[in-house]
């Protein structure tokens, strides 16, 4: 009878300790799914429910190959935009759990919203899909894609009729592309290599691989030190520019209250990285220390009016002094606007 009096005292205890254990889980989850619409900034301290602090020993957060005991929203271990962690907890009874959630994080300052107006257009010939585009001088040099016609060429603003072409290979997508000194580089989408050619002939000169990290090629632009590139994700890649296939460091891109992913097209001016982003009709302007989107663009108006199906969408970034030069894939025009 005694052992039976034991054995049941144990199961209740047991029973109370599952269900103190789901309460803690449950409490966290609840916290976590609001925290998850509304997000954090940097600085910002993690106010754990007292149903999970006081029953626990010690939580630590896990993201990726790291963990942290320290609750506060630190830049050196969380990204802008959504981060993918697990909680781990002690419980004063011995027990471990874990718990899977999202830590959205934001920019602190609102984005503006820059004015701008439209100051002159340019035929762009609408065969041409434009992945990367870029102005030297009064010469375009534009990056075309769709496997079986992507091509790198030039061409003089005000004109279609390219200076030179390279075509390429039945199997790459070309994709984003940049002036570095007296080359020009150039991004496929899927084929995992980049090329680089002569600025003058557009000869190509040489391939490199990306680095692993880069998942596909998108945008490309320079930074006067770097490569920075785009996979259509939220984040930016800071490449080696004398060695595209190694990894400097990577920033991720958000807003206050949104991050931003399928960044596309790039651009660096004076300071601040420009994207596009993939399939709408506006355009980023980040700050490239941190991945904050100061700005937006919006272009819709122009885009209603070269935009008839689902991929001749805006995507072109190019500056002409301080005014900025759009268009976008199977465009007829190219628009210079005077920024406000």
């Amino acid at each position: 009878m005694k052992k039976s009096i034991i054995a049941g005292f144990a199961a209740i205890l047991l029973l109370a300790s599952c269900n103190k254990d789901k309460e803690i889980l449950n409490t966290l989850n609840t916290y976590n799914t609001s925290m998850e619409a509304k997000g954090y900034h940097f600085g910002d301290k993690l106010e754990l429910p007292k149903e999970v602090t006081e029953n626990a020993e010690s939580v630590t957060i896990s993201f990726g190959d790291k963990e942290t005991t320290d609750l506060t929203i630190d830049p050196k271990f969380f990204t802008l935009g959504d981060n993918a962690v697990t909680f781990n907890i002690k419980t004063k009874g011995g027990e471990v759990l874990n718990q899977d959630a999202t830590i959205n994080v934001f920019a602190k300052n609102p984005e503006k919203n820059i004015p701008y107006q439209i100051v002159a257009e340019y035929p762009h010939d609408p065969k041409n899909f434009v992945q990367g585009f870029q102005i030297e001088g009064n010469t375009i040099y534009e990056s075309d894609g769709q496997n079986g016609s992507s091509q790198i060429l030039k061409y003089t603003l005000g004109t279609t009729t390219p200076l030179a072409s390279t075509k390429q290979a039945q199997e790459d997508f070309s994709e984003g592309s940049t002036i570095v000194g007296d080359k020009v580089y150039q991004l496929t989408w899927q084929s995992k290599k980049g090329y680089v050619y002569d600025k003058s002939s557009l000869k190509l000169l040489s391939e490199f691989a990306y680095p692993n990290v880069l998942g596909e090629g998108w945008g490309l632009t320079y930074d006067g030190k770097s490569l920075i590139a785009s996979d259509g994700s939220k984040l930016l890649y800071f490449l080696d520019v004398n060695d595209p296939s190694k990894l400097i460091k990577y920033i991720a891109v958000a807003g206050s209250s949104q991050a931003y992913d399928q960044l596309n097209e790039l651009e660096y001016h004076n300071g601040f990285i420009y994207a596009n982003v993939w399939q709408k009709p506006i355009i980023l302007k980040i700050n490239p220390a941190n991945g904050e989107v100061v700005g937006t663009f919006d272009f819709t108006e122009i885009a209603k009016q070269n935009t008839k199906g689902s991929d001749d969408v805006l995507n072109g970034i190019a500056f002409k002094g301080d005014n900025m030069l759009v268009t976008g894939k199977n465009w007829s025009k190219i628009y210079e606007v005077q920024i406000k």
